[in-house]
């Protein structure tokens, strides 16, 4: 192998603190967004297209340190768009082959997590709306439309 090959092979090694297998792993994982996800984006689209006013990002309840993708605050109907491999979509989920007992832990927390924030929201009055990011945005707008008539009703 020639000297100049051999340099431009150095050994990727990761920053100090960081779960990243390989380089191009820690790049991708970086650059995955928290918010504004497509999936969000469409689903967003349609329901202001109907009309509707909504927070996005946002905590429902000051005292729970959590946020929703959607939040309808009068209705107390807050909305997360999912995504498959970040919850554990039933599915869609497929288990990294590489780092697999990180990822395992990793996944099991966001989805204990997802589920405690199901329940102390609820606990505060909120419906909570799960959808998946495979889901068709015309049908999880339809449903959030329906869930927003509901509540809408019960307060007359």
């Amino acid at each position: 192998m020639s000297e100049t090959k051999q340099k431009n092979e150095k050994k990727w090694t990761a920053p100090e603190g960081s779960w990243a297998s390989d380089e191009g792993t820690r790049k991708s994982m970086q650059g995955n967004k928290s918010r504004d996800t497509k999936p969000e984006l469409r689903v967003r689209s349609l329901l202001h297209r109907q009309g509707l006013r909504y927070r996005v990002c946002q905590r429902p309840e000051k005292t729970i340190r959590r946020t929703a993708d959607i939040v309808f605050r009068k209705a107390k109907i807050a909305v997360n768009i999912d995504g498959c491999f970040w919850h554990r979509c039933p599915a869609h989920y497929k288990e990294p082959t590489r780092n697999r007992d990180y990822w395992r832990t990793k996944i099991e927390i966001n989805h204990s997590r997802d589920n405690e924030t199901d329940h102390l929201l609820s606990q505060f009055g909120w419906t909570v709306l799960r959808f998946w990011e495979h889901e068709n945005p015309e049908t999880v707008a339809k449903t959030i439309q329906e869930e927003l008539h509901k509540s809408k009703a019960g307060r007359s």
